[in-house]
């Protein structure tokens, strides 16, 4: 009977997800329902739920959280200082006179901003807005437009720093130290959020090379489907300017992931030196004032109060789940697949991907990968490796139709004259270059792990 709730809690809480409801109240409310109904029919003990202020205790002293505010405010800021303007400009001018060429750099401006903003959904939005009245103008094709704009746009899920990898290197972490108690480990090391940045680093890079080339081929294939813009439009390319505009996004992120990497700082520390060269960048192009910082600092506020707030509904729903044996049931299912532990993998891999279309990252990483996490790392799967897997494939569920979170970004930009069914053909080669990308980090796994390794030692 109680394995039962665990399992009908699980699907209560997708069910009310997708009734528009606040995520965080969701998680709480039907977490609490369940225990209610749970103490009443003996079948939840409810002695789990005094757990509950000590979670919430851990997660205001937890440190590594704490970037994630800062990596908000630095992305807004950096959203709100409209360096992709300069950026898309620079770019068009030295890449738009081949066939492919705006689209080329749409590609690698938005890999910029995925690496100095980590937001999806805001460089989905400023780049359909930027870029796609240009590009539909010029006469590219609408399918290739949207497809290249949205998956540009999700790069923000794998490329560091990223919030994704932010929350996702707490909850391995913790999911390790837990697989390694299973294991009869009582020294348990730790995964850090620098080594999730360092295994997604050559994926990501890898992603982008691989966006590109489908890009050149297509236009060496259909160049009317992707045409070269007219050079007395373009005028000279301006390599000042050009600089000016890629050099300071380029060096805050140098020193935003290179203090990390190299071990200067936390990354909550180089979350806040993100945070700082953010606001000294919106300073020297002028587009730093007192309400600008309002709107940024409203913007961070209610980012980060939701993150936290839905973390707080999760660990509510972790231990109503656990109170009901649900870790215990999905540990018995997992180990009795096929195929031993790859076959438990795929298995996950299909889940989070089917729930990518009906749930945030936020939810997935706070709610899912705590409970598959622990069972997973004990059957022996490398921390960074999975970690890395998860995000790109949560970057792929974000692309995916109909549902993909980056098509609903991007709709509510998009021209009434392109429909839905467009954009929806337009993503689909991407989805299939971001699958390759699984298969390729799951046959090289050493893609993801030689970096950290290399750092830091296996």
């Amino acid at each position: 009977m109680a394995e039962a709730m665990s399992l009908l809690l699980f699907a209560g809480i997708c069910i009310f997800l997708m009734s528009g409801y606040p995520v965080a109240f969701v998680l709480g409310g039907v977490s609490l329902l369940f225990a209610g109904i749970g103490i009443l029919t003996g079948t939840f003990d409810g002695s789990y739920l005094s757990a509950l202020p000590n979670r919430i205790y851990g997660i205001m002293n937890n440190q590594t959280m704490l970037a994630v505010p800062l990596f908000v405010f630095m992305g807004v800021m950096l959203e709100k200082s409209r360096i992709a303007d300069d950026l898309l400009e620079s770019m068009t001018r030295l890449f738009g006179a081949k066939p492919g060429g705006l689209a080329i750099s749409v590609c690698l401006v938005g890999a910029l901003l995925a690496a100095s903003t980590g937001i999806v959904g805001a460089t989905v939005v400023t780049l359909g807005l930027l870029a796609l009245p240009t590009m539909l103008r010029r006469g590219y094709d609408p399918a290739i437009s949207t497809g290249t704009l949205a998956a540009t746009g999700t790069l923000g899920q794998i490329i560091p720093p990223s919030i994704v990898l932010v929350l996702l290197g707490d909850v391995m972490s913790s999911a390790y130290q837990q697989a390694q108690l299973k294991m009869g480990i009582f020294s348990p090391k730790t995964v850090s959020v620098g080594d999730l940045f360092m295994g997604a680093l050559i994926p990501g890079l890898l992603l982008i090379g691989l966006y590109i080339l489908y890009l050149v081929v297509m236009a060496l294939l259909k160049p009317a489907k992707l045409p070269a813009l007219p050079k007395e439009e373009l005028g000279e390319v301006h390599w000042g300017k050009l600089l000016g505009a890629l050099l300071p996004p380029l060096l805050l992120i140098f020193l935003v992931l290179g203090s990390i990497l190299l071990g200067f700082a936390t990354p909550t520390e180089a979350a806040a030196i993100g945070a700082v060269g953010a606001t000294v960048l919106a300073l020297s192009k002028g587009k730093l004032n007192f309400a600008q910082l309002r709107d940024v600092s409203q913007s961070t506020t209610s980012i980060s109060a939701m993150v936290f707030l839905i973390l707080i509904g999760a660990s509510l729903f972790s231990l109503v789940f656990r109170g009901f044996g649900g870790e215990a049931v999905i540990e018995d299912v997992l180990h009795s697949l096929p195929g031993g532990v790859m076959g438990a993998f795929f298995m996950v891999m299909l889940v989070i991907f089917i729930l990518g279309f009906i749930l945030d990252y936020i939810e997935i990483c706070f709610v899912v990968v705590p409970i598959i996490g622990p069972i997973l790392l004990a059957m022996g799967l490398d921390p960074v490796w999975l970690g890395v897997m998860i995000a790109i494939n949560l970057q792929t569920s974000f692309l995916t139709p109909p549902f993909g979170f980056s098509l609903f970004y991007l709709r509510s930009v998009t021209p009434a004259s392109v429909p839905t069914m467009t954009m929806y053909k337009g993503v689909l080669p991407f989805i299939a270059i971001q699958l390759s990308m699984l298969v390729i980090c799951y046959c090289w796994p050493q893609i993801v792990t030689w970096l950290p390794d290399t750092v830091y030692g296996p």
